[in-house]
C-alpha cells in the first residue's frame, strides 16, 4: 500500500491555515472598500485585491480539508498566489500610478508585512513536507 499524505491541518498546518484564514478576511475587506469607495482611482489594482481574497479563501478551504483533491486545489491556488504577489508587487513599482494605494499585492505586500510574499512559500514547503508519509 502506497503511504498516505499527512494532514496539511496538524502542527504548523494549523497556524498556516489560521493565518490564510486571517489574510482572506483582510484583504476581503480592504478590496470591497477599496472597489466600492475608490474604484475609479485604481481598478486594475482593486480588482486584483479582490481576486487575491478569492484565492486566499481557497487555499484557506483547501487547506483545512487536507484531502487529496483539496491538496491539489491548495497546490494550484498558492502557486497562483506567489506568482500574483511577485507579478503584482513588481508592476506596483513599475506602474506606479495604477497602484495608487496600498492593496494585498502591491509592493510584495509590504502593506501586511510582507506576509502575503512569505506565506505562499511556506504553504508550497508545507504541502511538500507533508506530501508522503515518512517510512516506517
Amino acid at each position: 500500500m502506497a503511504d498516505e499524505p499527512r494532514s496539511t491541518r496538524s502542527g504548523p498546518g494549523i497556524v498556516l491555515v489560521a493565518v490564510y484564514g486571517l489574510l482572506a478576511l483582510a484583504a476581503t475587506g480592504r478590496s470591497v472598500l477599496q472597489i466600492t469607495e475608490y474604484f475609479s482611482r485604481a481598478p486594475l489594482a482593486y480588482v486584483l485585491s479582490a481576486l487575491a481574497a478569492v484565492i486566499y479563501l481557497v487555499a484557506t478551504v483547501a487547506l483545512a480539508r487536507g484531502d487529496r483533491t483539496s491538496r491539489r486545489v491548495a497546490t494550484a491556488a498558492i502557486t497562483v498566489e506567489l506568482a500574483g504577489v511577485l507579478v503584482v508587487g513588481l508592476a506596483s513599482y513599475l506602474a506606479k500610478d495604477a497602484f495608487p494605494d496600498k492593496t494585498v499585492w502591491s509592493h510584495f505586500g509590504s502593506g501586511y508585512g510582507y506576509v502575503p510574499l512569505v506565506l505562499p512559500v511556506l504553504g508550497l514547503l508545507w504541502l511538500r513536507r507533508t506530501a508522503v508519509s515518512p517510512s516506517r
